[in-house]
């Protein structure tokens, strides 16, 4: 009988094992084939904890000939009780052809990466042509690849401003930005409050785990671009409703984002509907849709994590890491 190893690789060979410019390469693709019907993904399964929730998330690419499950928390606390990341998460990487285990890794990092591409391709076919303004509401560890992801996308901004509830972390990440990417991303600043993001910004990123608005529609000028990356949870919501009303909204899964994104606390209050989606990201990556026919039209893009972004992004860890030989095999089935 054949022997099978499983490929176990960890957080710290992971992050080297990924390069942004190949992952948002990657999760566009994802969403192609997503909005081409040719995904097989089921919905997120939540399991509630009393200070936070664990997801498990299953995918796969028949064009591509790979699958995975990833298994994720959220527990907003843990970086105030902690010091601990908000997200973490491993991933199985599976032969769809045997069912065999190929890889087994630490997906916490995949999942800020693949998190921030999917902003990046969002922008890429939603936001104004050049940016020059971009404003982060919100300074945890997805702010990072957020950034990374754009600043990838667009090259160096004119302005980046960012806020945080804490504001040491606000300045921390202005900081090492400002240090790390000095002359690629452009000046970067903490500034005190998410009007002060928001207000004559052309991309704005909310990544907070807020249960009220705290973006409002009077400082979103026309044709400005947010991304709702915070709402991924039931009660989770980031912008006033009426931003929302008056914008071209844009989702990755109709299933998840009723469920647990941007639009689902006004959708259940009655204050939006299935009809007022403009479209699936997926759709509009394929060509099906077009949504930005005028630089005036504000587009909202409601990003809740789809499991065929991690992966082919868990894919692309993979073959790297057999190319440059990292990773230690281990053989944990029969």
């Amino acid at each position: 009988m054949t022997v099978v190893k499983t490929l176990i690789l960890t957080g710290k060979q992971v992050e080297k094992l990924l390069d942004m410019k190949d992952v948002i390469g990657a999760v566009e693709i994802a969403f192609r084939y997503k909005g081409l019907g040719k995904v097989q993904m089921p919905p997120k399964v939540y399991m509630d904890y009393s200070k936070g929730d664990l997801r498990t998330m299953p995918s796969y690419v028949e064009d591509m000939c790979i699958s995975a499950v990833k298994i994720v928390n959220v527990h907003a606390d843990n970086f105030k009780e902690h010091g601990m990341r908000t997200v973490m998460g491993t991933l199985l990487l599976v032969d769809p052809s045997t069912g065999a285990p190929l890889a087994f890794m630490d997906a916490t990092i995949l999942t800020a990466m693949r998190t921030g591409a999917a902003s990046a391709v969002a922008s890429k076919y939603l936001a104004r042509k050049n940016p020059k303004v971009l404003g982060i509401v919100g300074a945890g560890s997805q702010a990072r690849t957020q950034i990374l992801a754009l600043m990838t996308q667009y090259g160096a901004f004119e302005a980046v401003r960012v806020c945080d509830a804490l504001p040491e972390r606000g300045w921390e990440l202005a900081r090492d930005f400002g240090r790390k990417y000095k002359g690629e991303l452009g000046p970067i600043e903490a500034v005190p409050s998410p009007k002060e993001c928001v207000v004559g910004a052309d991309i704005v990123v909310t990544a907070t785990p807020s249960r009220k608005p705290i973006v409002m529609d009077q400082w979103v000028g026309n044709g400005t671009h947010i991304n709702c990356i915070g709402a991924d949870a039931p009660g989770k919501q980031e912008l006033d409703p009426m931003i929302l009303r008056r914008s071209r909204v844009v989702i990755d899964d109709w299933e998840q984002a009723s469920h647990s994104g941007e639009i689902n606390v006004p959708l259940h209050a009655g204050i939006f509907s299935r009809k007022d989606v403009y479209a699936e990201i997926g759709e509009v990556v394929a060509g099906l849709k077009t949504v930005r026919d005028s630089k005036d039209v504000v587009t909202v893009f409601c990003s809740t994590g789809l499991a065929v972004q991690d992966c082919v992004t868990a894919k692309l860890v993979y073959d790297a890491a057999l190319k440059q030989k990292v990773g230690k095999f281990m053989q944990i089935v029969p």
